[in-house]
C-alpha cells in the first residue's frame, strides 16, 4: 500500500489545534455553540450562522465515501481522492489509502488514517487527514 506524499501543511493560530490533533491521531472539527452545526474545514467563524462562538470537537474519525475518483495518470499515480461525509455531518475532501483502489466504493465506511506529509521528501512531516476503508 503506497501512501501519496503531499507538501507539509502551513498551520496558523486558527488551525494549529487541528494539526496538533492529527499528529495525535485525532480529527478535530469545529462546532458552533449558537446554531449547534459542525463544520469543516477548521475556521473561527461558523459558515452556517456567522457566529464567532465556535469550539473544537474531537471527531470519531469515521464516515462514508460520498464521492471518489481514482487518478491513474500524473505524479504520484495511482491515488484516490474523495469526499467523505463524517458521522458528525460535515464532508471532508481527502485522500484514500487502500491496497486495491478499485475496491473503494461510494457508501463504503471509512476511518481516519493520518499519514505523514512529505516534509522535504523524508516522509516525516506533520500528519495529514487520509482515510482508509474500515476493515483494511
Amino acid at each position: 500500500m503506497s501512501v501519496r506524499k503531499l507538501p507539509a501543511p502551513q498551520p496558523n493560530p486558527e488551525t494549529q489545534a487541528f494539526w496538533d490533533g492529527l499528529d495525535a491521531g485525532v480529527l478535530r472539527i469545529k462546532t458552533c455553540v449558537d446554531c449547534q452545526q459542525t463544520h469543516y474545514y477548521p475556521r473561527h467563524i461558523c459558515p452556517h450562522c456567522g457566529s464567532a462562538d465556535t469550539r473544537w470537537l474531537d471527531s470519531a474519525g469515521t464516515g462514508e465515501i460520498y464521492s471518489l475518483s481514482v487518478m491513474r495518470r500524473g505524479e504520484g499515480a495511482p491515488f484516490a481522492v474523495a469526499y467523505v461525509t463524517l458521522d458528525e455531518g460535515p464532508s471532508v475532501l481527502t485522500n484514500l489509502v487502500a491496497e486495491n483502489l478499485d475496491s473503494l466504493a461510494i457508501g463504503q465506511r471509512v476511518r481516519l488514517m493520518p499519514q505523514s506529509s512529505d516534509a522535504d521528501h523524508a516522509g516525516d512531516g506533520p500528519a495529514l487527514p487520509f482515510f482508509t476503508a474500515i476493515g483494511d
